[in-house]
């Protein structure tokens, strides 16, 4: 091997080694941080530390050199006291993996001007009101994270924007929320996306693969207050607390299981609900009554009608409510749903509808064992074994979507199993 191949491979091995700093106290991380520049790995070694002043990280990396700040081992390094990491602008493609967090809610952010970042294999367990992570800023990864026993006001992860636009290509997913005893107010959401005033800005955003057990933090389990997401693949286990669609349009929602839960709840405009499955809950799917309509004139806050909403090939299984929408007085009911080709065995009536109910299409479902069809029309429903196979009982309907189970939808909305 030539002088210049050996030098050149000294001089790698030497800038890789000097990119990776472990330090064992939280000013030395906080002074590794600001000197960090793409490709460091910054390590804090297992212990416990008390912060008393946020840990400020403002650094840019790349897209192929993050800068990586991680624990020594997954959960081995935790973070107690009032304080903890707090991601400012311009922050940028930094990666915080591994820790275990017990300091203080709400010092855990990723402010407006941030992007590209990514909170991974962590361990949220932060007491006291406020948020566990909360996230403003554009393009950011929440993956593989705990979040658990949080027994006050706020919520585990809460996404805001900037002025009136909502933070934008979220990527929520594979993480664990668990334990979130009921709270006496407004606010304690497991989940929530965006608020009000963001429900009419677009998200483009991506809640897939989570799972949620024995949250019960109000009424609201996951609350989206923004338009254009796409929530997918998440099981619902358990939780005393609902879906719901509270504000914003165009909302994607398939390939999720809700088990033993009050399901989900529809408020806005053109969202798409299919391939979910829905066991044991009350109600599976509640379509709102409106007692406003955004798109006249009313405020964002208020319970939008819905409207041209499709709910199709999701599998209801002993709920003891199925499809219902509540009574409101002077309520605008919903217009112009599309309620096909669902599967709905066992439990309650099929339909229990409040209305008023304007331009609904039923068509192609199947009950099986139900209490009755209720309020769904005899011309929209077949009464047969669900998996009886020896004829084609599903008519053709107004839909544009495959006829699956959640097993069956893949995250990218294909079909992975024929």
């Amino acid at each position: 091997m030539k002088n210049g191949t050996w030098l050149a491979l000294f001089l790698a091995g030497t800038l890789a080694a000097s990119a990776q700093t472990t330090v064992s106290s939280l000013s030395a991380l906080q002074t590794a941080i600001n000197n960090a520049a793409p490709g460091a790995v910054i390590i804090l070694a297992d212990g416990v530390y008390t912060a008393s002043a946020d840990i400020t990280i403002d650094r840019q990396g790349t897209a192929s050199q993050p800068i990586t700040i991680r624990a020594q081992s997954i959960g081995g390094a935790e973070i107690a006291g009032a304080a903890g990491f707090s991601l400012v602008s311009p922050a940028t493609h930094i990666i915080i993996q591994g820790f275990k967090f017990t300091h203080s809610a709400s010092h855990a952010t990723m402010a407006a001007g941030t992007s590209f970042c990514r909170w991974t294999r962590c361990l949220f367990q932060t007491p006291g009101p406020g948020e566990d992570l909360l996230i403003n800023g554009n393009d950011q990864e929440v993956d593989y994270n705990t979040f658990q026993h949080k027994n006050a006001m706020g919520r585990f992860v809460a996404v805001r924007g900037t002025g009136s636009q909502i933070a934008q290509r979220i990527h929520i997913h594979h993480n664990y929320f668990f334990d979130q005893p009921p709270q006496k107010g407004n606010g304690a959401e497991t989940l929530q996306f965006g608020l009000s005033g963001f429900s009419l800005s677009n998200s483009n955003s991506i809640v897939e693969y989570n799972l949620f057990e024995q949250c019960e933090g109000e009424n609201e389990l996951i609350s989206v207050k923004a338009s254009q997401l796409t929530i997918r693949c998440n099981t619902i286990r358990d939780c005393p607390a609902q879906f719901t669609l509270r504000h914003g349009n165009r909302s994607a929602i398939y390939g999720n299981y809700f088990v033993n839960t009050p399901g989900l709840r529809i408020f806005g405009d053109d969202h798409t609900i299919f391939s979910n499955h829905f066991e044991r809950c009350h109600p599976a799917i509640l379509v709102g009554n409106g007692d406003g309509e955004v798109a006249d004139g009313a405020p964002l806050t208020a319970h939008d009608r819905p409207d041209h909403v499709l709910i199709a090939f999701n599998t209801l299984v002993n709920n003891t409510a199925n499809i219902i929408q509540s009574g409101r007085t002077n309520g605008l009911g919903a217009t112009d749903i599309t309620i096909a080709n669902n599967v709905i065995e066992g439990g309650g009536p099929a339909a229990t509808i409040a209305g008023p109910y304007t331009g609904g299409i039923w068509s192609g479902n199947i009950l099986f064992h139900t209490n009755g069809a209720g309020s769904m029309p005899a011309s929209g429903y077949t009464t047969v074994n669900p998996l009886d196979k020896s004829a084609d009982k599903i008519s053709s309907a107004p839909v544009t979507v495959p006829i699956l189970s959640p097993a069956e939808v893949g995250c990218d909305g294909k079909i992975v199993k024929e």
